[in-house]
């Protein structure tokens, strides 16, 4: 930003900053411990603070719209009328976001009638004229404002996820538009339109259009004088909309003459109110922007009590000597390395690794991170250990300096990593001990990763090193991009960071190490006190080393039958586009949702009111087309079309490419801290994911083989568990008798719902009954039943109903859980796994539908992770223990892979069917496991 300026004023578009803070933290909200999103206000309290530390602004202003009708609206009352309603949690939120704003010194404005909109125009004019010393920032994403950019007024863009702002002045405008003068971004909007806003436009005019019409006649005026030099439908569009046009341009006009009281002296930053600034850390526990604005002891969750004092001192001795009109916040903050306070040793001999290990003896537990040249685990060199029992005391063993001829590291450490008697603690444990297995170097537990813990206390958070040490340690870490850059092509590798800056690097490990000690320090009675030490002692810690065992075999890939699948998937594909184009009468881009919503919507009119998004667009995902899907077969060959191509695209494609060079396998990584219900995840390839519910999906298994001709795969699948959960859970005697007696659970539910005997059951109502099953499990409504069964809505409802009084255990058990989870917070597996569900209380009937449902499904299906979680850490210690070839290669849902040795066969079908049937018992409820073996996965099923 330019620095000849005596002044610069912000004016902070409000609505558009807290929505954009509420929606990007949708996904995992911040909430409080008593269940309050606070998303919206946190994320605009940390761009306000950011941009008052990082900008030092002389003059700022929040500008909020009111509730009120503006003048556009009397013109055109359906100027925004398609918006949908504020999100109860957002509305709450603007209160807090006002009273935050004022207590952070700044001005608050709103007018009846306007928008922030002409406010901030308005504002942004006055002050120009006033001083031309000033440089004005309109603080917004919105595109908007470009109209109002000028030589001394811009938009600076707050930046995502740690991105830096963006600041748009008028040669990025002129870019970005392809205008002259920015003024005439209004024009361009004119023409165009704003589905957002419900602004017409002209029909047929989108943005490169509009944009090439205001470049060729000026503007909207322009364009309308010289309507005959157009040709064909743009010119009838124009001239039969030429009052729209320029309806739609005054619309999308920012006004700058608004009857605003305030003026530019009346912007100056006021001082800052502390107490209430505390308070408010407090009352919505606000550890880390608590310790920005306080320093590094302030806690939120030791309950700050709000003293006169506090207002009246300095701040940090600081302010005292800031310029008048400046918000000076020194240098509070959190916490940074600190030479001084910390004792960080380097290793470069044998007889510095025996010091340490003796300074180590009588450790309880250790922390321990390697440094290494790759973040593939198989291929990456092992440069460096560090290790950490203390706070603020930790070594980094250099591996390139003690490594001997026979092995990487000193027999003494490779002796200590293998002793069962002293924890091991790390942050994504996972990845060390792979490195590790690597070199040859067996480790013992118990282990300790903080990664896994804090999974399980805060799923909704990130569970990075650097987020846990600011959010809990007040702790902001040195960032590997200070060692070896960013990314890109110059970017350097550890082990060149190493030879140039060694003192560097030991300060990165060691920190590392440290740190990772202290978060476990500061998790452990937290895990404690949870109630969920016994998951993880029992679950997730003995799980680590299976994992790496189950990653480093990988899967074999046969690619040849790859490329016979990828081929006939590409012929249906094009057999079913050819189908949909005839249908439709024209070509058109089937993979263009927008395209494909015109086609079926406007030219076919499949619908009489079709839905449609937000911005205008026709909805046509597959829960739209689904319902449309048994009344229209260009429906269904869409349908088919997209399954089709995602196989092919998503799997058959991508596979070989994850195909390892070395060991010719493919090799998942499993991840323990993704799904909230405790099942595992997995990437590079997502494998959990494969489609299996159709004849093509199931298909994609016959590529995955054995890693040599002489094996074979087995398949062991739990039959029907999360059915069988939710007759242990529910204690339903029906249900739970059928299961006794072997009897096929859909038939029974069938003949019971319907009134027949089990012998009369027809396809059909097995089906339906199926559907039911499962459906109830995962809160299915009678619409959701009606489109998955093709039939009306009210015989959905009926079987529903009847379903529910069959099964009348079920029924208490649906009802009793959401009513205990809303008293106690959380719900539980049999296993003991809690999942918090604060939406619960929500008085938004949607959130609180979504929570009663995730209230019903996370006890069965987080039973269902748990027990296949201990199967897997049975049936990996028996193998073991039993000295098997064969190896457990592969979880995915319910099923069970191994790389099966055939002599084997007998034994290893009776260990891993033991391992699972009785890896938690089900009181009394039957678990049956079904085995298969085959040269390929699908073979084997």
């Amino acid at each position: 930003m330019a620095d000849d300026y005596d002044h610069r004023l912000f004016l902070l578009d409000g609505m558009a900053l807290i929505y954009r803070a509420h929606f990007a933290m949708m996904r995992s909200p911040i909430r409080t411990t008593s269940g309050v999103n606070v998303s919206a206000l946190f994320g605009f309290a940390n761009t306000l603070l950011d941009l008052i530390q990082k900008q030092r602004p002389t003059h700022l202003a929040l500008v909020l719209d009111t509730s009120a009708p503006t003048f556009r609206h009397d013109k055109f009352p359906e100027y925004k009328a398609q918006r949908e309603a504020m999100p109860e949690e957002l509305s709450a939120a603007i209160p807090h976001v006002k009273k935050w704003a004022k207590a952070m010194g700044l001005p608050v404005i709103t007018l009846d009638g306007y928008e922030a909109d002409d406010i901030i125009g308005t504002l942004a004019r006055v002050t120009e004229a006033h001083d031309a010393k000033c440089e004005v920032f309109m603080v917004t994403p919105d595109k908007d404002f470009a109209q109002l950019v000028t030589e001394h007024v811009k938009i600076y863009k707050p930046g995502r996820q740690g991105s830096d702002p963006e600041v748009i002045g008028v040669e990025e405008v002129r870019e970005k538009w392809g205008v002259e003068d920015p003024m005439q971004v209004v024009d361009i909007l004119g023409l165009w339109g704003d589905a957002s806003d419900n602004i017409p436009g002209v029909p047929g005019i989108g943005e490169k259009t509009a944009k090439k019409l205001v470049a060729q006649f000026g503007g909207v005026e322009g364009l309308i004088e010289n309507v005959g030099s157009l040709k064909g439908k743009q010119k009838e569009n124009v001239s039969n909309f030429r009052e729209q046009a320029v309806l739609s341009k005054w619309l999308a006009k920012i006004v700058t003459d608004a009857p605003v009281e305030q003026r530019f002296e009346d912007l100056v930053i006021g001082e800052r109110d502390d107490e209430t600034l505390r308070a408010m850390c407090v009352e919505f526990e606000f550890n880390a922007l608590g310790r920005k604005l306080f320093g590094g002891e302030f806690k939120a969750g030791r309950g700050f009590a709000p003293k006169a004092s506090d207002a009246s001192d300095d701040l940090f001795g600081a302010s005292a000597a800031a310029p008048s009109g400046e918000l000076d916040l020194g240098d509070a903050g959190l916490q940074q390395f600190d030479p001084a306070k910390v004792n960080y040793r380097y290793v470069d001999t044998a007889a510095g690794v025996e010091e340490m290990l003796a300074a180590l003896k009588d450790a309880k537990a250790v922390c321990f991170d390697t440094e290494t040249t790759s973040l593939n685990p198989r291929v990456a060199e092992l440069l460096a250990i560090a290790f950490s029992a203390a706070e603020g005391d930790a070594w980094m063993v250099d591996v390139r300096k003690v490594r001997t001829e026979a092995a990487v590291l000193p027999q003494a450490l490779i002796d200590w990593f293998a002793n069962p008697a002293v924890g091991k603690v790390g942050q994504n444990l996972k990845y060390d001990l792979q490195v590790l297995a690597a070199h040859q170097i067996p480790v013992a537990g118990p282990f300790f990763d903080t990664m896994l813990v804090h999974g399980m206390l805060e799923p909704s958070q990130r569970h990075s090193m650097d987020f846990m040490a600011e959010s809990l340690l007040g702790y902001s870490p040195l960032k590997i991009t200070e060692l070896i850059g960013a990314k890109g092509k110059d970017q350097k590798s550890m082990a060149e960071a190493m030879d140039e800056k060694l003192e560097d690097v030991v300060n990165y490990a060691c920190e590392d190490a440290d740190i990772t000690w202290r978060l476990a320090e500061k998790l452990r009675p937290q895990l404690a006190s949870s109630g969920q030490q016994a998951v993880y002692d029992a679950i997730e810690a003995p799980l680590l080393p299976v994992l790496v065992r189950m990653e480093s075999e990988g899967i074999a890939i046969d690619t040849a039958a790859l490329d016979e699948i990828s081929g006939s998937l590409g012929e249906r594909a094009a057999e079913l586009r050819a189908a949909v184009m005839e249908a439709a009468g024209s070509e058109f881009n089937l993979n263009s949702p927008r395209q494909l919503g015109d086609v079926l919507f406007n030219q076919m009119k499949l619908v009489e009111k079709p839905k449609k998004t937000k911005t205008g667009q026709f909805v046509t995902n597959e829960q739209v087309l689904q319902s449309l899907a048994p009344d229209h077969k260009i429906v269904r060959d869409v349908l088919d079309y997209r399954e089709v191509t995602k196989l092919k695209n998503t799997y058959v494609d991508t596979l070989p490419g994850f195909i390892d060079p070395t060991t010719q396998r493919v090799h998942t990584s499993f991840h323990q801290v993704v799904a909230a219900t405790g099942r595992l995840a997995s990437s590079d390839p997502n494998l959990q994911n494969i489609p299996i519910r159709t004849e093509l999906g199931r298909g994609v298994r016959r590529a995955f083989v054995p890693r040599s001709p002489e094996r074979l795969l087995m398949a062991s699948d739990y039959s029907q568990i999360e059915l069988r959960i939710m007759a242990a859970i529910s204690d339903d005697e029906v249900m739970r008798q059928a299961f006794v007696e072997g009897a096929d659970i859909h038939t029974a539910t069938a003949a019971k719902v319907f009134g027949v005997e089990r012998d009369e059951v027809t396809r059909e109502q097995r089906s339906g009954a199926k559907m039911v099953n499962f459906g109830i499990i995962y809160g299915i409504s009678a619409f959701g039943l009606s489109q998955r069964l093709g039939i009306p809505r009210k015989q959905a409802g009926e079987l529903i109903e009847s379903y529910l009084a069959t099964y009348t255990g079920v029924k208490s058990f649906m009802e009793t859980v959401v009513e205990k989870a809303a008293k106690d917070g959380y719900v539980e597996t049999l296993g003991g796994r809690r999942r918090y569900l604060p939406d619960l209380n929500s008085r938004n009937h949607t959130i609180r539908s979504a929570a009663e449902r995730m209230a019903i499904n996370t006890p069965i299906q987080g039973t269902a992770a748990d027990m296949i979680k201990l199967a897997m850490i049975r049936a990996d210690k028996a193998f073991r223990e039993a000295g098997f070839e064969s190896k457990l290669i592969l979880q995915v849902h319910d099923e069970l892979l191994v790389d099966l040795v055939p002599d084997e066969e007998a034994d290893v079908r009776r260990v891993l069917e033991e391992a699972m049937v009785n890896a938690l018992p089900l009181n009394g409820v039957p678990i049956v496991v079904e085995s298969g073996v085959g040269a390929n996965w699908l073979a084997a099923h």
